[in-house]
């Protein structure tokens, strides 16, 4: 079964402050993230998804109409972990490595805020790791994640209303300009790729 307590917050509540409200952060780790797992354990209790890892449990649920709500509940959890330690606050240059596969950092920035401006309604923006340090940033809506289709992410932003109405109301072009300006973790995001 999973528990809150092993994905705890690679940072303080505050720590984002003024980007990201500690409400903001109490309310989406604290009861978004909490209910996808509630949710999780209550779905996989008792069947032949209890014993594996979420990882297992996305790709053995992603193409099974039967086990939607798994699949569901499953990726949701895992975006939410991702994009948590995918924030902080000190590490906000852009690695060389990212910005010069676009052409420069603001070339990179402009990309993501494009394809963050085309997602209608819930969903995510990533950005891929693929080979030969690579990459591509791409959506994708509802709970739908990348590792469920043999893609490695290196980075991630919720672009659910959760993850920003409290601080930015429906200014969300304004949330993912902040995101990338100021809350990105990217030394987590450089060590995640194993890149140095």
């Amino acid at each position: 079964m999973f528990n809150i307590i092993d994905y705890p917050l690679p940072f303080r509540e505050t720590d984002l402050e003024p980007f990201m409200s500690a409400e903001t952060v109490r309310t989406h780790y604290g009861r978004h993230l909490t209910t996808y797992i509630a949710n999780l354990n209550n779905l996989i209790a008792d069947t032949k998804f209890a014993d594996m890892d979420l990882r297992e449990i996305i790709l053995a649920t992603v193409n099974d109409a039967g086990a939607q709500t798994i699949f569901n509940n499953a990726a949701q959890v895992y975006n939410h972990v991702f994009f948590f330690n995918c924030l902080g606050r000190g590490n906000n240059e852009t690695p060389d490595i990212i910005a010069n596969a676009f052409g420069g950092k603001e070339k990179f920035m402009k990309q993501f805020k494009a394809v963050a401006a085309d997602v209608f309604g819930s969903g995510w923006v990533w950005l891929l790791h693929t080979n030969e340090n690579k990459f591509e940033i791409v959506a994708t809506k509802n709970a739908n994640t990348p590792i469920a289709h043999g893609q490695k992410p290196a980075l991630v932003l919720d672009l659910w209303e959760h993850a920003y109405y409290l601080d930015y109301k429906n200014r969300r072009a304004d949330f993912v300009d902040v995101f990338l300006n100021h809350l990105i973790d990217w030394k987590f995001v450089v060590d995640n790729m194993n890149v140095a």
